[in-house]
């Protein structure tokens, strides 16, 4: 069974595969823009949908945990270039810095340089892609008029990483309130 995008799936599709020989385990596993969810094929339609939240969330948890080096930085950028720019967006450097506090990335397009916020460190890999894939697109567009835009198209998670930037500057701006102590 293949249901639509969950919350926090990442906008991919889940699908729950049932198995008559798994007794009480739970697994999940990502298939290209898919997730898999293996579960007992007794479990009831609430039990499966509470299996599935718990999974999605287990799994966004283990990849935020991942942090690239600046070489696979580097990698991932060539990547991401080679498939929405056909290559034409060259970095000479990308690495990480923490002196960006208030820009989630910048490029000296002169230079071929990129620099990512170390804040971006732990976010979900398609956030971090749209940050690469908007300061690749200043190698090929310096400014951010209707043609830089228009690169960005072709990045099909460019407005859910936007919205989840904004939800974080947003959430930042919030007042905090002390940590709850237990009575």
């Amino acid at each position: 069974m293949t249901s639509p995008p969950s919350p926090g799936s990442g906008g991919s599709a889940v699908e729950v595969r049932r198995s008559a020989r798994r007794r009480r385990t739970v697994s999940a596993y990502r298939e290209g823009d898919r997730t898999v969810v293996l579960i007992p094929a007794r479990m009831s339609e609430a039990e499966e949908q509470r299996w599935v939240n718990v999974m999605l969330d287990k799994l966004a948890a283990q990849e935020s945990k991942r942090v690239l080096g600046d070489a696979e930085l580097f990698e991932r950028a060539e990547r991401l270039s080679e498939q929405y720019f056909d290559g034409r967006a060259r970095p000479a450097s990308v690495r990480w810095v923490t002196n960006q506090n208030t820009r989630w990335g910048s490029c000296t397009p002169s230079e071929g340089s990129i620099r990512l916020s170390h804040r971006l460190q732990g976010m979900p890999e398609y956030v971090v892609d749209y940050v690469l894939v908007h300061e690749l697109a200043h190698l090929l567009v310096p400014g951010h008029g209707s043609d830089f835009w228009r690169l960005l198209e072709a990045y099909p998670r460019t407005e859910r990483a936007r919205g989840y930037l904004e939800g974080v500057v947003a959430a930042d701006r919030l007042p905090h309130l002390p940590a709850a102590r237990d009575e």
